[in-house]
């Protein structure tokens, strides 16, 4: 059976994401941090961690970029998932009793138009989603909600008052799921993956034509780059690292020639996993 790490409480969207990707038998180690997620798989506590990289509304995880490049893992998997909020209470609740609602500022700020219809619920950030769900059982507010996903409501014993008060219903967020690179592979529940994306990090001279050049090792081999993402140099102010992903496979002639010519351009180049999509 494996066990699973992510941050955030029981019923967190990365909580979510983990049933998804590795069936509903995983076992789950909540952790407070990102940075604690990482340090859990490094020394072997989980067997996997599943963290959220990107979201369609509010860009990327840059913390958790920059994890990638400090722990040697490999990205095996990875999964979109739509950010369905809810509004939930404890059962016989209801919802004109209610004066407050907790939720991450995120899931706050993602909910405005309802929050604006509804200005008797004044709105209290909190650190967690599924925390905010597991606050209201431990203290009993009988008159607060909670903005989460509906796993946390099931695991935590309350009811959804108000289903997807989400404002943009096109709002998903993307998760990595991350093994290290002596473990072997995984049975993932994903039956409709088809195709295979390469993530991988580089950097290079702060030079004039030097990102062109990096780049035209794909663009000469028509690779399609579905991300790039530039993040600080450390210790060399004003140079970056370039952090890609693009559809295709190590094993494929096109993706190793590609590989090749930018090891020639590249001052650093690492790849961070291969896996389907």
């Amino acid at each position: 059976m494996v066990r699973a790490a992510f941050q955030g409480e029981a019923g967190a969207f990365s909580h979510e994401a983990a049933l998804r990707l590795l069936g509903p038998r995983v076992q789950v180690k909540p952790c407070v941090r990102f940075d604690d997620v990482f340090v859990a798989l490094r020394n072997k506590q989980v067997d996997a961690a599943v963290i959220p990289i990107e979201n369609t509304l509010h860009g990327s995880v840059h913390e958790n970029y920059d994890h990638l490049l400090h722990f040697d893992f490999r990205i095996v998997a990875e999964i979109n998932l739509r950010i369905v909020h809810n509004l939930i209470a404890l059962p016989g609740v209801r919802f004109r009793a209610l004066k407050r609602v907790y939720s991450h500022p995120v899931a706050l700020n993602q909910c405005l138009n309802f929050l604006a219809a509804n200005p008797q619920l004044e709105r209290i950030p909190f650190y967690d989603t599924a925390g905010s769900v597991k606050m209201l059982r431990d203290e009993r507010r009988a008159d607060a909600a909670a903005i989460a996903s509906a796993v946390s409501a099931e695991i935590y014993g309350a009811c959804i008052l108000r289903r997807s008060i989400e404002d943009d219903r096109q709002n998903f967020t993307r998760f990595f799921l991350l093994r290290r690179p002596d473990q072997k592979p995984l049975r993932l529940s994903q039956p409709d993956c088809r195709n295979w994306k390469t993530s991988l990090v580089f950097s290079t001279r702060n030079q004039p034509g030097s990102l062109f050049r990096a780049l035209s090792a794909f663009a000469l081999r028509d690779l399609n780059l579905t991300k790039i993402e530039s993040r600080p140099l450390r210790g060399r102010p004003w140079e970056y690292l370039f952090y890609v992903d693009f559809l295709g496979n190590l094993r494929d002639h096109r993706v190793q020639k590609a590989l090749g010519h930018l090891d020639e351009l590249a001052d650093m180049l690492r790849v961070l996993g291969c896996y389907r999509v």
